[in-house]
């Protein structure tokens, strides 16, 4: 058998008061509704403004990880360049093949000087560059538009 809790009775009751009835009900039904308007209006405001700062925080997140890849592109080129065996062409795969590994294309990459007739002890720079534009996720991209990114690694040639 069922019980009816004391509170229950009480809610059930309030119910039948003349404090609430179906004009009350109606009341506080048409305040929502007109409520609805005013939330409409202010994610039309607040809308545009999140949607910016969300994107903008995609772009930038975006061009600080492709930066970092492409600092790591170079100092992999650089370990590489300065090996004994190392050519210049054989260093610019090393590091493209690295930098598209990670789902970064058209990296540019110069290597000085070349690491075939470089002497011991002499210093290999590896320069990798790259437009943004070409790696944003954004379709076009606002804040960080026509940004060139660059990263060098210095290594000195091994040898005897």
């Amino acid at each position: 058998m069922f019980r009816y809790h004391p509170n229950q009775r009480a809610f059930a009751n309030r119910l039948d008061s003349p404090r609430c009835n179906r004009t009350t009900v109606r009341r506080r039904n048409s305040r929502r509704s007109n409520r609805l308007g005013a939330a409409v209006l202010e994610f039309a405001i607040v809308a545009p403004v999140f949607f910016l700062l969300v994107i903008g925080i995609i772009e930038v997140g975006r061009a600080m990880m492709v930066q970092q890849v492409i600092i790591n592109a170079s100092r992999v080129g650089a370990r590489h360049a300065v090996t004994l065996s190392a050519t210049q062409q054989s260093t610019i795969d090393t590091v493209t093949e690295y930098a598209e590994n990670v789902s970064v294309y058209g990296l540019a990459v110069t290597v000085t000087p070349d690491p075939a007739t470089a002497d011991a002890s002499d210093e290999i720079t590896v320069t990798t560059t790259i437009d943004f534009a070409s790696v944003t996720w954004v379709p076009s991209p606002w804040f960080m538009g026509g940004k060139i990114l660059t990263a060098s690694s210095i290594m000195r040639k091994e040898g005897f």
